[in-house]
Order: C-alpha cells, then structure tokens, then sequence
C-alpha cells in the first residue's frame, strides 16, 4: 500500500497570483459553483465579471452582491479567462454565443470536462483549455474561501497555446481558495470518465438502487415503511459521514462489534465480486466508449422523453413518500440551507 500520493498535490506556495493578477475572468453561471467563484475571485482581487442571460434571476443577486454583471457574449469578449459554469446540456449553445469573442491567447476554462472530452466544443487552437473543479459543492467553496480555509480541487490542461495554462490554472486555484486544502493534476478524460463512473456505479446510482432494493425487501417481508425507511435509508447518512471523516476504519470503529462483523461477512452477499463487478464494469466501458455521452447527448436533444419517464417513477416510489412524513420529525429539515441550481 503506497504512503505517498501517486501524483503530486500542488498548495498555495506552488501558486504564483501574477498569472491572473492582471486578468480579466467571465464567470458564466452564478448557481452552486458561479456564485462562489465569482465571489471568491472578486475577494482575492481578481477583476471579475459574471456573464448571464438578460432574464436571469440570478442577475440582480449577483449585482447586490457588488459583481458586475453581462450577457454572456459581452462579458467573454472583455474577458481573458471564461469559465464556463453553466449546466453542461447548455454549454454547447453558451459556446456558440461567445465564440466569436474568444481571441488568441484566451482561456476558456470549465469545472467538469463533458462536453470538451466528448467532442460538444470545439474550441480554437489558439485558445488554452483547463479545468479548475473544486471537489465540493459551491456553498462550501464560499464557505471555507471566507474562514481563511478552502476545499480541494482538481486543474487539468486540454490545450496550452500559451505555454502558460497550468501556472495560470493554479493561480486560479488559488484565488477561490482549492490550493489551501491541495490541488491534484488530472487530465480531462480522466476527470470525466471517473465521474461519471463514480455517479452512476456508486454515489448516485448505485446507493440509491441499494437502498430501495432494501426498503422494498423489508416492506414485501411485512416490516413496516417507517422502520424499512430508517434502518435502509435514514441512516445512510450517518454512515456516510463517518466514512468520510475518517475512512472505512473509522466506521467501522465506531459502529457495534455485531454491526461489522455483520457488514464485513455479509456485505458480498449483495455487492459480490462477481455480478456486481460485471455491472461496474459495463457502466465503465459505455462511459470510456462514449455510449452513454451519445445516449445522454440524443435524450437532450429529443425533449428527455426516457428521462423525463424515469424521474416520475423515481419521485412515485413509495419510500419518497415515507421519507417525506418521517423528515417532517426532525427539527434540521426546516433548518436546512437551500443551495442555489445552476444557472
């Protein structure tokens, strides 16, 4: 087992602010990752301006929030670095309306490498192309940004036409605060195919199927929802959050003697090494081969019918609507912080 990371972490002294200092940033999208960006830039000194449809209603926030604020197109063409925050179904039309704005030696930077990777922008060859993508949603971006912390992120470089894309993508890092906590290098491919795998086998595919399936087999075997509810789906958090504050070890420390001996015997049961690894399996190779980004990019352009399908199914099982009762029990439902879409 290695003792050291397998790449190398970049922090705040590996940074040099001179590569954004004097540059101009459009932030197109002020949801969960564009308002915290922008706000992160704005207070690190960096000349920002968010780029938003003229309907938008997310312009007069950003612009009480004393940002300045364009149509997307207008705020490209005064910019040197354009990131690119919009959802990625609309990223493609975004790039067309500012394409004629990009100007060699500008950046057209994105969070997440979709749309570049499986060939939905084209941009010039005399443009850089980098990612920065923080590995946390926007509200804690901000968050940390203003305690003097931040969260870890990820730069990738796609295309350098000025010799300079990495030095300024950490320089970006930077200033939203990611190379506080470290910023890991990857490649555009690599980013996105893990991703996506990693939505669908696991976090949002594949937990969910395995709570339902449990929930359901607690209900056909005449145990009440409320307690089919909890016991498969309730406490999922609080597994999580022990997971994620100190590693499998640490939850299964904190769990009882019976709960992982339990779990570690009976665990392959369900998720087995043989047909559950085919299915991981299979959800990567329609990611490397790009089956899923065709089917995906085919559903949006023909009005979502089987996803539209799927949802309502989702939304009808019978576990939302328990979970919706049982929720109204705990006092952090109606505490809980709304975290804005993208926009």
């Amino acid at each position: 087992m290695a003792d050291e990371f397998t790449t190398t972490v970049y922090r705040d002294e590996d940074a040099d602010s001179t590569y954004i200092e004097d540059k101009t940033v459009a932030v197109l999208g002020y949801g969960s990752q564009g308002h915290a960006h922008a706000l992160n830039l704005n207070d690190s000194g960096v000349d920002v301006i968010v780029g938003l449809r003229e309907d938008s209603s997310s312009w007069p926030e950003a612009e009480s929030e004393g940002l300045r604020v364009e149509t997307p197109d207008v705020a490209a063409a005064e910019a040197d670095i354009v990131q690119m925050l919009v959802p990625d179904t609309i990223q493609p039309a975004v790039y067309e309306a500012i394409a004629d704005g990009l100007e060699a030696g500008d950046t057209l930077q994105f969070a997440h490498g979709f749309n570049i990777h499986y060939g939905q922008i084209r941009p010039p060859e005399d443009v850089d192309v980098t990612m920065v993508a923080p590995k946390s949603p926007g509200h804690l971006v901000r968050r940390t940004y203003q305690r003097g912390e931040g969260v870890p992120g990820l730069i990738a470089v796609y295309q350098d036409a000025t010799g300079d894309a990495k030095e300024q993508s950490l320089a970006y890092a930077e200033a939203i605060g990611c190379t506080r906590a470290g910023v890991i290098e990857t490649t555009f491919q690599e980013e996105v195919e893990t991703d996506l795998f990693g939505e669908q086998a696991v976090l949002c595919g594949g937990v969910t199927e395995l709570m339902k399936m449990g929930y359901e087999t607690l209900v056909d075997a005449g145990y009440s929802p409320e307690m089919a509810y909890f016991e498969c789906m309730n406490e999922m958090k609080l597994i999580v959050d022990l997971i994620y504050e100190d590693g499998l070890m640490g939850m299964w420390n904190s769990v009882s003697d019976t709960a992982e001996y339990g779990g570690i015997t009976r665990g392959e049961y369900v998720v087995d090494d043989e047909y559950a690894r085919e299915g991981m399996e299979q959800v990567l190779e329609e990611v490397q081969n790009g089956e899923f980004a065709r089917e995906w990019i085919t559903e949006n352009q023909t009005n979502r019918p089987s996803y539209k399908q799927l949802r309502a199914a989702e939304e009808g099982h019978e576990i939302e609507d328990v979970g919706g009762r049982l929720r109204e029990l705990f006092a952090w439902e109606e505490q809980r912080e709304e975290v804005p879409a993208d926009d």
